[in-house]
């Protein structure tokens, strides 16, 4: 029936006739076609609630074509939804239509980049969290500090996080010009956040987001950077707003006390 609903000129008169009961005053085909103009609807408000910076920046109407085609590609998996723009972005990247260009568009990496962002932020506010578990305290030691369930950081091309913010807060904002941003993004007591990190922190945070420790992630940072591990060892314990600004953020959990 998926099917028939994604591509009905797919499917035969038989076919819809066995699937779709005909009335007196509707034919199975007429049916299927109200069927299927209600799944697409469904379908499109659902990805728009999932991706409303992407639509604003494309306007409802592309956004809308962009996501008729992707459902025929990748049908829904679950009837829930709640998993239906997980390959969006990689939808995008392999359609994209400067494919075969010497160079991308900015505007292009601009649009993939905003769709793996919305995704992230999506994706944070229904997964695990921390509001059962013990946050870390200031006074928790390094050994015993690991990232809470809900963090996660992803690097991008461009300030999708600001764009986005701009565009739930009605601003109205313009499509911003290239620029590396880092972003870590969590729930803490139920409400989703953004932060902007540095790249070395993002290499720190990256490391501890893959089960290590403070030690292994400052020796990430060290290798990464080409820096001395004990200038990167001093900064962490000299620098310690750092720390605690993500302390009180809830980035990580006390494991002393799981």
């Amino acid at each position: 029936m998926q099917s028939a609903l994604i591509e009905p000129k797919a499917t035969s008169r038989q076919e819809i006739e066995t699937r779709v009961r005909s009335t007196s005053r509707l034919s199975a085909v007429a049916a299927l076609g109200i069927y299927q103009n209600s799944y697409h609807l469904r379908i499109a408000a659902c990805m728009r609630d999932q991706f409303p910076a992407l639509c604003y920046a494309l306007g409802e109407g592309l956004f809308n074509d962009f996501v008729a085609e992707y459902i025929s590609q990748a049908p829904p998996e679950s009837y829930t939804l709640y998993d239906l723009g997980r390959r969006f972005a990689g939808f995008l990247q392999a359609n994209r239509p400067d494919l075969d260009a010497p160079e991308s568009e900015p505007w292009v990496d601009f649009i993939i980049d905003l769709a793996r962002f919305e995704r992230q932020i999506f994706s944070t506010f229904d997964c695990a969290g921390a509001e059962d578990l013990h946050l870390a305290q200031l006074t928790t030691p390094d050994p015993d500090l690991c990232v809470q369930p809900s963090l996660s950081v992803a690097a991008y091309g461009f300030p999708v996080g600001d764009y986005y913010h701009a565009v739930r807060q009605e601003k109205s904002p313009q499509p911003p010009e290239r620029e590396p941003v880092y972003l870590a993004v969590l729930r803490k007591d139920y409400v989703t956040h953004t932060v902007p990190v540095s790249f070395a922190h993002f290499i720190f945070l990256q490391e501890m987001c893959r089960g290590g420790t403070v030690g292994s992630a400052l020796s990430a940072v060290s290798q990464q950077l080409s820096q001395d591990l004990a200038r990167v060892k001093l900064a962490w314990s000299e620098v310690s707003e750092i720390r605690d600004n993500w302390i009180e953020a809830g980035f990580f959990l006390d494991r002393s006390r799981a």
